[in-house]
């Protein structure tokens, strides 16, 4: 059973920086493209950013250029850095396969941006 783990989230003002971890039991980890997704409140979920696992990156437009993604197989971890933090940044921050699966959703973790 694949379990994933974030954490990483907190109170930044807007300009601040966040370094998102995503840490995973599943042994396919190495396999499979991994992803960030967020939900911000009243919002669906909405994806964030890819990683193959060779290491090609995807983002979505609202966050190229200021999100980074990364991935370290042998430790079955993925993050995310978040750079130039704006107020609508603010969102619970998840980790998932791409496609995502939905019996793999974790708890994520908090993101706030508010001055």
């Amino acid at each position: 059973q694949v379990q994933f783990v974030e954490s990483g989230g907190g109170s930044v003002q807007p300009g601040g920086s966040l370094r998102l971890s995503c840490a995973t039991s599943g042994r396919i980890f190495d396999s499979r493209a991994m992803a960030w997704y967020r939900q911000a409140p009243g919002k669906q979920r909405e994806w964030v950013a890819l990683i193959t696992p060779r290491g090609d990156t995807n983002y979505a437009n609202s966050v190229k250029g200021r999100f980074t993604v990364s991935r370290d197989n042998a430790k079955n971890t993925a993050n995310l850095q978040l750079n130039s933090l704006k107020p609508e940044d603010t969102a619970v921050y998840y980790c998932n396969f791409s496609p995502a699966q939905s019996d793999y959703w974790g708890q994520g973790t908090q993101v706030t941006v508010s001055s």
